[in-house]
Parts: C-alpha cells; structure tokens; sequence
C-alpha cells in the first residue's frame, strides 16, 4: 500500500466524505429552497470554507485516535492499522496539528471573527474534545459515546449557526428560519441517538481490546445485556420519533419521502433491533455497526426530497 492510500485509511475517507456530503445536502437541499431570492453573496463562500474546516478537523481526530489507540488495535484490529505500520507515529502526530491548525484558520477565514467568535471556539472545542477523547474520555464509561454523538450532530448545527445568529435561532417571526430550526435540530437529533447507538454497539464488538487496556466502557462496566437495553431504548425512541414525522408530514402528502423513510429508516432500524439480541459474535456486531452507518446515509440522503417539496 502506498502512502498515499495509507494516509487516506488514516483520516478515514469514507467518513469525510460522508460529512461534507451532509453539510452539502443541507446547503443545497433544505437551506437555497427556504431563503431562495435572499441568500447573502458571501453566502457560498462562507459555506465551502466551513466544509473544509470540518473536514480538516475531523480527519485531525481520526488521526489522534489512532495514534493513541496503537495497543488496543493490535488487539481489535490488527489488519487494518495504519499507525506505527505504514505512518510513523511522529508523522501521525505532525499531521494532527497541521489539519487542525488549518481547521481553525479556515473557520476563522469564513466567519465574522467578532460576530460569530462563539463557532470558532466551538471548533476550538472540537479539536480539544476529541483530543481528550482519544487519551482519556473513550474509555470511560458514556462519556465518549455521548461526546462523539454532540460532535456528529454539531457537523449539521454548525452550518445552521453560521446563518443564523443564537440570540435568532428562535425568532419565530421569520417562517422561513423557523423551518430552517426545525430541519437543523431534526436531522442533527438523528444523527446524535444514531451515534449514540452506534458507538454503543461498537463498544461491545471491541470489548477484548478495550478489556485488556483497562477501559471502562458500557459493556464492561454493565456488561453485554444490560448495554444491548440502552442500545434497544434508544432505537424504539429513534423510531417512534421518525414514525411521528412521517404521520406528520402525510398532511403535506409527500408520499415518495415517507415510503423512502419507511423503507429505507425506519425498516432497517427495525432490523437492527430485532438482530441485536441474536448478535453473539464480534462479527455480528460488526455487521449491526455498519448497518447502523448505511441507515446514517440513508437518512440523511432523505435531505433531497426537501429540495422538491419546500
């Protein structure tokens, strides 16, 4: 494998593309069809720059999690490592700063640095957060899964507030940011319990790495039943909550949407539910934890219909 290659296994491709391909259908779908005739001119500009910087930074913690994860990959995953294989750990670490430290130039390069001082040092945050997540807070119990859910949901949020001013985001004078609120927080809310669910069931598939180091993580704390409960609570909440949105938008006679939700959302998380109780072996939870990131995809490619019917 090149190093090239190599490189792009490190930052986790997929994932990256899979952020920016969110960050756009929101753009392109669900904001240009509220505010179309009143996009301000700097608009596209602003937006590209904070899909990099996004990019950047999550690619930066994909980075640091492996470098600190050496020992318990060789364990869990020992085919698929990358440091201290293809990249040398000093390298690994260079390539942290550099992406991150470009994160932020490119967030402060797109935002009004007095006006919009809070989404740069909420990207500040990230970079911390996720740093401290790989030393420390992924191996404690929930607190890790709980912060990569907020990071996931904030990869949507963070373009709602780049339009939207906080003390504004709840002015519900305007309908057209009104929508805009509502549509931010639905899809950054599913895309936060989904997190949460997939994290979990991640922990249990990595549960002999994570044993031997020493973390403290659900399965370990709680043990193996006790974590497929949370994980099974948080799926029924998903899936009332995407059941009541599909009744509500009938009204609107969107039929396409809701027979895509339904077939492709909402049937699979059904699948996970009922396949989560039988998984046994590690490869039956590996098979839930890419099941649980195709419905990710899916859902949020839901974001196309809106650009149709807005």
């Amino acid at each position: 494998m090149s190093l090239f290659a190599a490189f792009l296994r490190l930052v986790r491709l997929p994932n990256l593309i899979f952020i920016a391909l969110t960050q756009i259908l929101f753009q392109i779908c669900i904001f240009y069809p509220l505010y179309k005739g009143s996009i301000a001119v700097h608009d596209t500009r602003q937006f590209v720059l904070l899909v990099i910087a996004s990019v950047l930074i999550a690619a930066a913690g994909y980075i640091i999690n492996d470098y600190f994860d050496i020992n318990i990959d060789e364990v869990n995953k020992p085919r698929r490592m990358v440091v201290d294989k293809l990249i040398s750990r000093r390298w690994a670490i260079a390539w942290h700063f550099i992406l991150s430290a470009l994160g932020v130039l490119l967030t402060m390069a797109a935002l009004p640095i007095l006006g919009k001082w809070y989404l740069i040092a909420a990207n500040i945050f990230c970079i911390l957060a996720l740093w401290f997540y790989s030393t420390t807070f992924k191996r404690k119990l929930l607190i890790g899964n709980i912060l990569i859910s907020v990071l996931t949901a904030w990869t949507i949020l963070i373009i709602f507030f780049s339009k939207v001013s906080v003390i504004d985001a709840f002015d519900a004078s305007h309908p057209e940011q009104t929508k805009l609120f509502r549509f931010a927080f639905l899809y950054a809310g599913f895309a936060f319990i989904l997190s949460l669910v997939r994290e979990a069931i991640k922990d249990i598939e990595d549960m002999d790495g994570d044993a031997k180091y020493g973390c403290r993580t659900m399965p370990i704390v709680w043990g193996v039943n006790a974590s497929k409960v949370y994980i099974a609570v948080w799926l029924i909440i998903l899936i009332v909550i995407l059941g009541v949105v599909q009744a509500y938008v009938l009204q609107f006679r969107w039929w396409w949407a809701v027979i895509y939700s339904v077939l492709l959302i909402i049937v699979p998380l059904l699948y996970i539910l009922s396949g989560l109780f039988k998984a046994k072996q590690v490869a039956d939870y590996h098979r839930l934890s890419t099941l649980t990131k195709i419905v990710m995809l899916t859902g949020i490619l839901s974001m196309i219909f809106f650009y149709f019917y807005l």
